[in-house]
């Protein structure tokens, strides 16, 4: 599993590119070579951008539903809805596609972070006001997420 650190910004010109950061090139290394895929976010106002390896992981544990379970269907259709294949172009580019860009409310300025094994793509005022958080209540859910984890 390919696991890219860091936060970053940039802008997204008139037709949906922005300049993918050089230390998630960095990072990844020959893995970049083949490519990414694209798709919206399940709990979030925002895209996910997964390297093509990891699509391959996330995509194996959805094909083992029962699709005869229509929960299963309904999950996959919507779960897979505007999936895209994307690469980076020539100079270091990654086009993404109008209808994702409508749908995380994307418009110029962008905000990519990563978060495990995904790379989070939002509009970088909805980024700021997603993670604008009061420290208590985030230490409550720490608590709650984490609390019962086994630590070696």
């Amino acid at each position: 599993m390919l696991n890219v650190i860091g936060t970053y910004e940039a802008r997204i010109d008139a037709k949906g590119r922005f300049m993918f950061p050089v230390a998630y090139k960095t990072q990844m290394g020959d893995e970049i070579r083949k490519g990414f895929v694209v798709k919206r976010s399940i709990f979030k106002k925002c895209l996910e951008l997964f390297p093509a390896e990891q699509w391959k992981i996330e995509s194996a544990m959805v094909a083992k539903l029962n699709m005869f379970k229509k929960k299963n269907a309904e999950f996959v259709t919507k779960f897979m809805a505007g999936v895209k294949p994307v690469e980076l172009d020539g100079t270091g580019r990654l086009l993404l596609p109008k209808d994702l860009l409508q749908y995380g409310g994307i418009t110029k300025h962008i905000v990519l972070t990563s978060v495990v094994n995904r790379i989070e793509i939002w509009d970088k005022e909805a980024y700021e006001k997603a993670v604008d958080y009061n420290p208590d209540d985030f230490a409550e859910l720490a608590e709650e997420v984490m609390g019962e984890l086994e630590t070696e």
